[in-house]
């Protein structure tokens, strides 16, 4: 009887990492409308996060792919395009990045990997500074805790959270006062963006003035249960309701992601990769 109970579960398990394995390679195309009278010119926005070094094909080619299909109007990177943990390679965020360029409109704000690059110097070297110089002599735009402006209509912040943002069971708040301090006062005329790769500090953009905060980092809590959402963020919390999705609050609105790749825990179930595409509209 034990052993096949035994049996039964270790065919249940193959079953979820034969799934897993499936999904992870299942790009999902994901729209949102969002209107404000902000906006003049309707426009389409490509978000993209937390690749960790993944590849959909040989040089992403069948994320180039719906990356075309989609024809954005601009391409925010939300951070962790790459994987910092005790090294760190560079050359598939780059080789993406050099593609999409070529053709559209690329900013890059910085996730928790890119700033372990920039912080722990005494393991990653000047990686962080080659990477960046990469990027911009592509043509992308880096943030780190700053604002570009785009066309008439937006305003793009990226914010480059301090480690105590992302330790586990984190408790931190993180005030309007404090973002002010890191990147200014919010731009009231432009529809302004917020690059901040964390979720769980929502309140605070909205306070700050972000009309639409970017997020990622919580790989769509790895497993998704129905009703329940996500399982588990990378900072130990369960059942967290800001895993991924769409959400509002005070006419403000925040994306977050599930991301496009995996690392420590390499397991995706109910939780494709996700392209988000954002359609920002003139509210008449």
């Amino acid at each position: 009887m034990l052993l096949a109970v035994g049996a039964f579960c270790l065919v249940i398990a193959a079953g979820f990492l034969l799934r897993s394995e499936y999904e992870k390679e299942q790009l999902s195309e994901e729209r949102m409308v969002i209107k404000s009278h902000k906006i003049g010119k309707d426009q389409r926005i490509l978000f993209l996060s937390d690749l960790h070094n993944h590849q959909f094909g040989e040089d992403n080619c069948r994320l180039l792919d719906a990356v075309d299909r989609i024809n954005p109007d601009l391409i925010l990177v939300g951070g962790d395009m790459l994987v910092s943990k005790g090294t760190a390679e560079t050359s598939v965020p780059l080789t993406l990045m050099e593609a999409l360029a070529a053709k559209y409109p690329v900013i890059c704000g910085n996730g928790n990997h890119e700033n372990r690059m920039r912080l722990e110097r005494s393991v990653y070297g000047l990686q962080y500074e080659a990477y960046t110089n990469s990027l911009k002599s592509l043509g992308v735009t880096v943030l780190e805790d700053g604002t570009e402006p785009f066309g008439d209509d937006l305003a793009v912040t990226g914010m480059d959270l301090e480690p105590r943002f992302y330790q586990k069971f984190s408790r931190q708040i993180l005030t309007k006062e404090e973002i002010e301090k890191k990147v200014g006062k919010a731009d009231k005329e432009r529809f302004q963006i917020l690059l901040c790769h964390s979720p769980l500090y929502f309140r605070g953009c909205v306070d700050w003035g972000a009309d639409l905060t970017l997020s990622g980092h919580f790989h769509g809590g790895t497993i998704r249960l129905p009703l329940l959402g996500g399982v588990m963020t990378p900072q130990f919390q369960f059942f967290h309701p800001y895993c991924a999705g769409f959400f509002e609050m005070n006419e403000k609105y925040m994306i977050v992601s599930r991301g496009l790749g995996t690392h420590s825990i390499n397991i995706r179930l109910n939780n494709k990769p996700q392209l988000a595409v954002v359609d920002l509209k003139a509210k008449t």
